[in-house]
């Protein structure tokens, strides 16, 4: 029998503590503090915590960029959140596991987190190119029911060349596309992809605090 998978989530209290929103926001180091304050990250069965609102799984959300053209992706029928299946993205991430045993009530949870982040892109893309990653934004979407069981950590990965190849059968029609050629198929999109596209030139320009 399969072991059941376990996913890193928060109490949805906490972010209302630290400021409830719909969409993004860019005080990342307001919120970081908060989620990931000694004591407050938890793994939880993924059953469990997709029917439970009253947590957030935390999901790191890698947007990769080279050149001023953005990596897009479209998610195949074996993808494994049945609900995005056939939609475009430029996020590139998933669930934290507790692969590593990370240690949650550390000091330093952002730098293992970010390892974490690392071998989460890798299982989905090989990246041949080295990379600055920067935490540019906090993604939440409580108008879908996928939305509301999740928070997307946003990250910008800018690319010192657009080598990237996809190791997941799920992810077709893979290639850097310019801002123009985003926006002419934003309605094929997923929610947290478009969001992130009205934002994508604020988030080249922003370096926020903390973020590296």
């Amino acid at each position: 029998m399969p072991q059941e998978e376990h996913v890193l989530v928060v109490e949805r209290a906490v972010l209302e503590q630290a400021g409830m929103f719909q969409g993004l926001a860019f005080d990342v180091e307001r919120y970081l503090r908060a989620l990931f304050a000694p004591g407050v990250p938890r793994f939880m069965p993924r059953p469990q915590a997709e029917a439970d609102p009253g947590y957030k799984q935390i999901i790191p959300y890698v947007i990769m960029t080279h050149g001023g053209k953005y990596l897009a992706y479209v998610r195949g029928r074996r993808a494994g959140e049945a609900r995005l299946v056939g939609l475009r993205s430029i996020g590139i991430g998933g669930h934290i596991n507790p692969v590593d045993e990370l240690p949650l009530f550390h000091a330093d949870f952002r730098e293992v987190y970010r390892t974490a982040v690392e071998r989460e892109v890798a299982e989905e893309v090989a990246v041949e190119a080295g990379h600055s990653d920067r935490i540019v934004a906090l993604l939440n979407d409580d108008s879908t029911d996928v939305g509301r069981v999740h928070l997307g950590v946003v990250h910008l990965w800018t690319l010192d060349a657009p080598n990237v190849s996809k190791r997941e059968q799920v992810i077709t029609q893979m290639g850097f596309l310019s801002l123009a050629e985003l926006q002419a198929v934003r309605d094929t999109m997923e929610t947290w992809s478009s969001l992130c596209l009205d934002h994508l030139a604020v988030m080249a320009e922003r370096n926020p605090a903390g973020a590296r």
